[in-house]
């Protein structure tokens, strides 16, 4: 009786081994061996996609929570779970004002409220997160202010975080109007006759704005698509250059 597995068994032991390695991309690691070295630590983080999200070292600053407060975290954590409840959100939002003379997207937002099962629950959910967002963001940029992170060599990351603190304000603005209720319709009047006091562009900027000369169902569906795809991937791509550039920049900025 043969000891050795058949030839089938081989086969597919090997193509699964190829593709485990395609996926975690080991390196020298599986080559040689494991070795715990900080060389072999090192490349088994940067060499794949799954382990570079942690970096190789921690400094011992980074590890208290009294300095950094966990505020960026949080922040990126409320963003995930911002897009989790908005995605459960559109299943029951029509982004529709005035259609057949009537505000489908006041019903809709209603009908989450008494007849969808969790559809109230979730709704606070995304608002409350929303306003903490805002919050931690906030602080977050106060913290590295305050510590004085902003300084050499992080100069271009601290225009990010500010262009991404911005974003984080769009997003919560944005969202406000999608109610469309009477707090949301004046708010689009309100920020629509900001932005047409932008110099030189001005009356184009509230044009593309509103979709017209004046608030009506382009304004929501404007505003809805900005809420949705446009600012969320802008940000998204903010957030990945913001992680980049932290680990480029030496990890966590020490206290001053």
């Amino acid at each position: 009786m043969s000891l050795l597995p058949a030839p089938d068994e081989v086969k597919k032991r090997v193509q699964d081994n190829v593709i485990w390695k395609s996926i975690f991309r080991p390196g020298s690691i599986y080559r040689k061996g494991y070795r715990d070295t900080s060389r072999d630590r090192a490349l088994a983080s940067m060499n794949n996609v799954l382990y570079h999200l942690h970096p190789v070292k921690v400094k011992r600053h980074g590890l208290k929570l009294t300095y950094t407060y966990c505020l960026g975290g949080s922040s990126f954590f409320l963003f995930i779970l911002l897009t989790i409840t908005g995605i459960f959100l559109m299943f029951f939002y029509r982004p529709t004002a005035g259609a057949g003379g009537q505000e489908l997207a006041y019903l809709d937002m209603q009908n989450l409220r008494d007849t969808v099962t969790f559809g109230d629950l979730v709704r606070n959910m995304h608002r409350w997160s929303a306003h903490l967002m805002v919050f931690t963001t906030f602080l977050h940029m106060a913290r590295v202010f305050y510590h004085g992170a902003y300084k050499a060599p992080r100069e271009f990351n601290w225009v990010v975080g500010v262009i991404l603190l911005v974003l984080t304000l769009l997003l919560s603005f944005t969202g406000y109007l999608l109610p469309w209720d009477q707090l949301a319709q004046w708010a689009v009047a309100v920020g629509t006759q900001m932005a047409g006091f932008t110099p030189v562009l001005g009356q184009q900027v509230q044009f593309v704005l509103l979709g017209g000369a004046e608030i009506g169902p382009e304004t929501l569906l404007r505003w809805y698509v900005l809420h949705v795809l446009a600012f969320p991937f802008i940000l998204t791509i903010f957030l990945a250059v913001h992680f980049w550039r932290i680990r480029k920049d030496g990890g966590i900025s020490g206290p001053l």
